[in-house]
This record gives C-alpha cells, structure tokens and sequence, in this order.
C-alpha cells in the first residue's frame, strides 16, 4: 500500500463500487486490482480493441476510427497498450475514456516507449489496471492473464489484425468462453497479419467495418447490465503470481491430452496436479500453438 502511494495508485477489491461490474461475472476475476489514473471509467460500459504488434497502416487506421466513433457512444476502450493496434486505439480513445490492462505491475509500464502515451491516458482521465504485484516485470505467460482481464472488463472484443497465432486470438477466444460478443474486422487474404481475424469470421466472430456494427451488438447489454452484489470471497487468489510448473507435471498434463478434446477438469482429476498449475500449463502450450480450445472448457493437442 505504501508503494502503491507514492505511485499515486489505489486498489480496488471485489465487492467495492468501483470494482468493473463485468469483470466481476468473468472467469477468475481477480480478487483486487491495482489502479493508476482515474477509476470511474472501470464502472462503465466497454469494449476492448486488440490487434496486432506489427500493425498495417490500413490496420491503424481502423482501430483508431472504430475507437473514436465508439468513444462517440460512450463506450469506453479497453486495450493492453502494446505496439500497434492497441496504441492506435488508446490514442484515439483518449477523449472519451480509455483502460489500459497490465501485464505487470502497476508501475511497469510495458513496452517502455508507451509511457508518454501512458501519461497521457492518466492525464486524460483514463486509467490503467493490473492484478500482479507492483514491481512484477512481465514474463511471456503473464500476458494470457491479461487478456482474460481485457476480455472480463468489456462487452465485446474487436481484433483488428491478427495472425494465426496472436495473442489477440487468446483475448477473443476468453471473450467467448465469458459469453461476449467477439468482432473481426476482415482484412486481405494475402496479408499474414490478417490471417487469424478471417479465420475468427469463419468461425462464426461478427464482422464489423463500422462502429455501428458494435453498437447494435451490445446495445440489448446496456439495458440489462449485471448486478453489482459482490462475488464470493473464495475464488482463489488470482493476483498472486502462479508457481513455476515443474517439468514432470508439464508431462503428465501432456501425456492426458490428446487429438480428441477432453474437459480441463478432468485433465486436472486424472493427473492430480493442482488446477492452477495445470492452467498455467495450458496457458503455455496455448502461446506455442500447441493447444486447441473447443466450448465447454475442453482442450486438445494439435
């Protein structure tokens, strides 16, 4: 608390007003969250835009199009302020409300050459969140957690471009597990970046070239937001960082799966290792593109 101070940050638990209501109704919402900026926005209806690192022009373009018109809507924007897509969406969001998720702690701004555009978010009345501890720098596995974060804090999730292995793949796959609305924007069928985001329109994702596409979709969401009683006290501490998973137990989760999809349950039965080692397992196969998700929380090896 007293590093969160001299940040000039705050925490938000669970159950508090300020705590994001749709987050509250997502998959493991984290019990407290880390706050720097202006926190009113986390109480407000979102949608998260996400997209690819080595983002196109035209890509750019769209994100902050698609950012500013939604913005127009009140609507705030969710991102994880990472190169490209997300940048161009905090950018254009900067007016009307934008928060950006960390893969880190609170006070480790990633990547570094967004902290101008982080102080002018702050500066902006948004705000950005994380569930890690302060002073917790970002390992490769830490940012399937925050995607889930971003997928939890909004109504819907746009992937922008994405390749066949994006990480924005990840956000959009936890949106619909959350039972969230999920848009593509499409994009060529020769540009790689674009590959992943026709794959989600094949798949069924709603596709979207106009902010109104958006706006349609969660508009009925509006008018019936979720309650805000606070969620049981339980759930098990996601904030803290998960344990290193030891090189047997990655075997043995390995050697239960197979081509055919079976439940995350009952890899975490047959093998006795404890769940949350065996989602942090999952987490990074998912990242090697060694795992395919399918509905009702079942996995399987490619």
């Amino acid at each position: 608390m007293q590093a969160a101070h001299r940040l000039g940050a705050r925490f938000v638990a669970i159950g508090e007003p300020l705590y994001p209501p749709w987050l509250k109704h997502a998959d493991a919402p984290p019990p407290i969250l880390a706050v720097r900026g202006e926190p009113t926005h986390l109480t407000s209806p979102a949608v998260a835009i996400v997209g690819a690192r080595n983002a196109s022009v035209a890509g750019r373009k769209m994100a902050a199009m698609l950012a500013r018109d939604l913005g127009r809507a009140d609507l705030v924007i969710v991102s994880g302020l990472a190169r490209g897509i997300d940048s161009a969406a905090h950018e254009a969001a900067l007016s009307a409300g934008t928060i950006a998720v960390f893969a880190g702690g609170i006070d480790f701004v990633y990547p570094p050459e967004n902290a101008e555009l982080f102080a002018r978010i702050v500066d902006a009345g948004g705000c950005a969140v994380s569930e890690m501890p302060i002073g917790w720098e970002p390992r490769a596995r830490d940012f399937p957690r925050r995607n889930r974060i971003i997928a939890g804090l909004s109504l819907a999730t746009v992937v922008v471009e994405a390749a066949e292995r994006s990480g924005s793949l990840i956000t959009a796959r936890m949106a619909l597990e959350q039972n969230r609305e999920v848009f593509a924007v499409p994009g060529s069928p020769l540009d790689p970046r674009a590959a992943g985001s026709n794959n989600l329109l094949k798949q069924g994702a709603r596709l979207v070239t106009e902010a109104a596409d958006v706006i349609e979709a969660v508009s009925p969401l509006l008018s019936n937001p979720p309650e805000r009683q606070p969620a049981s006290m339980s759930a098990p501490p996601a904030h803290e960082p998960a344990p290193e998973p030891a090189d047997d137990d990655r075997a043995r989760i390995i050697e239960a799966m197979g081509p055919t999809p079976v439940e995350i349950d009952e890899i975490i039965r047959f093998t006795g290792v404890p769940a949350r080692t065996v989602h942090v397992v999952l987490l990074e196969l998912d990242l090697a593109g060694r795992v395919e998700r399918h509905p009702g929380q079942r996995v399987s090896l490619r």
